[in-house]
């Protein structure tokens, strides 16, 4: 059976308290409640993988809507992997992009582990040694 035709797809921003669910579900870092409701204002583009009525998987574009765009919180829960849902989502928001991003317009986004394998497929190569990603994580000290 495709994996289309058992999941619906929705291009739709998920609720602080599922995308907090799917990344720290799917392994990538936890963010607060107060983060998410923050950042998901932010979105450019969202879409979700429905198996039934539970979202099972998601990912984002944010950025400025012109010159950048970041494609992240790539996430699909731990029971539903290996099934092509990070494929259907890269599907999904790199035919947003085509549709949307100009011509000059920098794509981005920060591959962990072997999902750099993934994002290969849809044209993503490594920036280095031209660039080089670097990130800078907040914490606030008691």
């Amino acid at each position: 059976m495709p994996v289309e035709s058992k999941y619906q797809v929705l291009h739709q921003v998920p609720d602080a308290q599922t995308y907090c669910h799917l990344r720290s579900a799917s392994g990538l870092s936890p963010k607060t409640r107060e983060a998410a409701e923050r950042g998901l204002l932010g979105t450019l583009f969202a879409v979700q993988i429905m198996d039934g009525d539970k979202v099972v998987g998601m990912g984002r574009v944010i950025g400025d809507g012109g010159c950048t765009y970041q494609v992240c919180d790539i996430a699909v829960l731990p029971e539903q992997q290996g099934q092509g849902l990070g494929k259907l989502i890269m599907t999904e928001i790199m035919a947003y992009l085509d549709e949307n991003a100009p011509e000059s317009a920098y794509v981005s986004l920060i591959a962990d582990g072997p999902a750099a394998q993934l994002y290969t497929k849809y044209g993503f190569a490594p920036v280095t040694p031209a660039s080089i990603g670097m990130a800078f994580k907040v914490g606030r000290k008691a």
